[in-house]
């Protein structure tokens, strides 16, 4: 269910609240009583603490997530943005190898996990949801690397970092609009800022240079088709076509 522009909605709701709830129960308990341990459908190599239908956190309503402390867990599901990313990290470990990695908006680590995989010297993920630091944790030991992980906006700073990674972030238009400007500080800086995205909205196609193309199960509780193509972008300083 997507409402037609932004990023698909998880049942009741769809962004995390303006003010981030404090953690009521334990997560890793919750998380591993919640998910199934799962290989996303384009990625078979990694393993993730991934819900399913046939858990009860595809039903709780954001009352019920509010009163035990979580944010809308979109850690708990495997995006299309990021599988097509993770996908592309594999098939072009060059990318990575021996680089700097932060994954923005990293969610399940899925990206950053992909990276260590294909060798990137170190792995940072980052995202504001202070559950996620714990189901990357817990996803990272299923396959054997570490990540390390920030619970900080780092929107508008420059870190010590060779490639950006960034999967499904271009679902809102004023995050995009935070976005734009900060990629472009980030590229004129000398890093690389790789994109995947499933066709939303507000992604800036016309400060993209298209890499890859996949076609990603994924599933109709949360998007509107059982397969999305998604597009692995990288992010151009300046315009590469004009707005017409």
């Amino acid at each position: 269910m997507t409402g037609g522009r932004g990023r698909p909605s998880y049942p009741s709701f769809c962004q995390l609240p303006k003010t981030l709830l404090p953690v009521k129960t334990d997560p890793e308990t919750f998380i591993r009583e919640n998910t199934d341990i799962m290989a996303p459908p384009h990625v078979p190599e990694i393993r993730l603490h991934l819900a399913s239908e046939a858990h009860d956190l595809w039903l709780k309503t954001e009352e019920e997530l509010e009163e035990i402390g979580l944010p809308p867990p979109f850690w708990a599901f495997a995006w299309a943005g990021g599988q097509g990313l993770a996908r592309h990290i594999l098939d072009h470990a060059e990318l990575v190898e021996g680089k700097r990695v932060i994954d923005f908006a990293s969610g399940s680590g899925l990206v950053a996990i992909a990276a260590m995989k294909a060798g990137a010297a170190s792995v940072l993920a980052i995202d504001i949801d202070p559950w996620t630091e714990t189901a990357i944790r817990l996803n990272a030991a299923l396959n054997g690397v570490y990540v390390s992980f920030a619970a900080s906006d780092i929107i508008d700073s420059i870190q010590a970092a060779d490639i950006y990674f960034a999967g499904d972030v271009f679902y809102d238009k004023a995050f995009a609009d935070r976005l734009i400007p900060w990629f472009t500080a980030l590229a004129a800086n000398g890093a690389a800022i790789l994109v995947g995205d499933p066709g939303r909205a507000y992604c800036p196609r016309d400060r993209m240079e298209m890499l890859a193309s996949y076609q990603v199960p994924v599933t109709r509780a949360l998007e509107d088709s059982e397969v999305k193509k998604t597009t692995v972008w990288r992010f151009a300083p300046g315009r590469l076509v004009s707005d017409g």
